[in-house]
């Protein structure tokens, strides 16, 4: 380990890397680390083109709405055939709309964007996978209650198709509900359940998940009209402070403050963890142990 250079220590220098959600937020500010580490950087863009473009380049930008199947298929077949890190940084609150997701069937659509999407592309990207690769996620501290929610979760990831999932989504509307909160509780669930799953331990392939608490990107504004019953953007991002961060004088986190430890979480740094399911959140999640009314 004498002398060993930065780059070299997160082991990301000329190797494939994949990362979705790469256009805003936390996933920009990944993808623009792991360009400056020396990865060859496969950026996944929404197809709808109305993310910011990228002011850092790439290996090649792939382009596909992860809520529809055809574009996951297509998305597959575009991706490198040696793949030695794979990060997952999309999401949405609010379907493609722009209504909320608690309104009736819109919550599948941020199922399949959120989770569905997911679970296949992992499925069916194994293969591409290097040995000793790694597999990292980003769902939410709004994913906290997966333990107390694990019954659900497992239901939903035990389908065998991702039509099969869609189909149990829509034949489960009250367990779907709150779909953004319950698609971050299936992700967690999904990396704590399959940890030893044989596809991933044979080519001993590691699996985390990155929980973030509030971060200011493009999500704060869905989360501002949610939280406020007249669907008021700012009325709701003052109780969500209220709540969330006046308890410890806090503030929102920069996309920065999740996206490089998410780097770190699939670099040659934590070679030796998987199956984790990381909160950073300013440790507010710990305050629900003791108070889980807060929650």
């Amino acid at each position: 380990m004498e002398n060993i250079t930065f780059r070299e220590l997160f082991g990301y220098e000329n190797k494939n890397i994949v990362i979705t959600g790469a256009f805003s937020g936390m996933g920009k500010a990944a993808a623009r680390l792991l360009n400056e580490l020396g990865a060859n950087v496969y950026a996944v863009c929404r197809r709808n083109g109305r993310h910011s473009t990228l002011d850092f380049p790439v290996k090649k930008i792939l382009y596909a709405d992860l809520g529809v199947k055809e574009d996951l298929d297509s998305l597959l077949k575009q991706m490198p055939n040696n793949i030695h890190a794979l990060f997952f940084c999309h999401g949405i609150a609010l379907n493609s709309q722009g209504t909320y997701y608690f309104e009736g069937s819109n919550a599948e659509e941020v199922m399949k964007v959120n989770l569905l999407s997911t679970k296949y592309l992992i499925s069916n990207i194994i293969e591409k996978m290097e040995p000793s690769s790694s597999i990292s996620i980003i769902a939410s501290s709004g994913g906290w209650n997966w333990r107390e929610n694990r019954e659900n979760c497992q239901e939903l990831l035990d389908t065998e198709t991702y039509e099969d999932g869609v189909k149990w989504c829509m034949e489960h509307h009250d367990v779907i509900a709150s779909a953004y909160v319950f698609s971050k509780e299936c992700l967690n669930y999904y990396v704590v359940a399959n940890t030893f799953n044989p596809m991933f331990v044979e080519k001993k392939i590691r699996i985390n998940c990155l929980n973030p608490g509030n971060t200011d990107t493009g999500l704060k504004s869905d989360f501002g009209k949610y939280t406020s019953s007249t669907h008021d953007e700012a009325q709701g991002i003052e109780m969500i402070e209220d709540i969330f961060l006046k308890p410890w004088d806090g503030y929102w986190a920069s996309p920065e403050q999740m996206g490089y430890p998410l780097v770190c979480m699939g670099s040659r740094i934590f070679n030796y963890m998987s199956g984790q399911t990381i909160f950073i959140d300013y440790g507010i999640s710990n305050t629900w142990l003791f108070n889980p009314y807060w929650f």
